[in-house]
């Protein structure tokens, strides 16, 4: 556990480490080759996360997601559990600020979003192997969350992000790609 927290220290430092327009650029290129690729494309529903920088930036995702007339839902966390479900949003003001500086749905305005609706979720987290493994920001919400879901993975990450040895736990679920400014890594089959 020691360990994962010293590389999400080292990578999140990094990160830090990006200049506005690099990030600004990254994230738009990110965003542009998802856009191409075929789990974008055939998703009707696609759930991701808010993100907040150093993460590569979700909010233009959503904007295109919602031209593109794709079902999009985010995730409401109940840390008192440790669990999370999805919530479909069509604007922006409806999520509110919680802990930590996040944005989720508003808890008593949206409906949950069944699992099996999901067509792609773009999980998050802080560092990647080429294998699909990752850490994330140390909750275990996307462990737990995925270890139920049948839809497409994908995560989205800078390239600063990759690390060569990821520590796997049992508990630990690999994504099924990871798209990054230069490449995709295609983690399983």
């Amino acid at each position: 556990m020691g360990r994962k927290r010293e590389i999400r220290k080292h990578i999140i430092s990094d990160l830090k480490k990006l200049d506005k327009c690099t990030y600004e650029d990254y994230s738009f290129k990110i965003a542009k080759n998802l856009y191409q690729l075929p789990i974008w494309k055939e998703a009707g529903t696609i759930a991701l996360t808010i993100s907040r920088p150093p993460e590569v930036d979700t909010w233009q995702i959503i904007r295109n997601g919602w031209l593109q007339g794709k079902k999009i839902v985010v995730p409401k966390c109940f840390p008192e559990t440790k669990q999370m479900s999805f919530k479909q949003i069509t604007s922006f003001t409806q999520l509110e600020q919680v802990y930590f500086g996040l944005f989720e749905p508003i808890e008593n305005e949206m409906p949950i979003s069944n699992p099996q609706e999901i067509d792609l979720m773009i999980v998050p987290g802080v560092a990647f192997d080429k294998h699909g493994y990752r850490i994330g920001f140390g909750g275990g919400y996307y462990d737990r969350y995925l270890q139920h879901f049948k839809g497409n993975t994908i995560s989205l990450a800078f390239s600063v992000q990759l690390y060569h040895d990821i520590p796997i736990e049992n508990h630990d679920i690999p994504v099924q790609a990871i798209l990054t400014e230069q490449d995709f890594y295609h983690c399983k089959g």
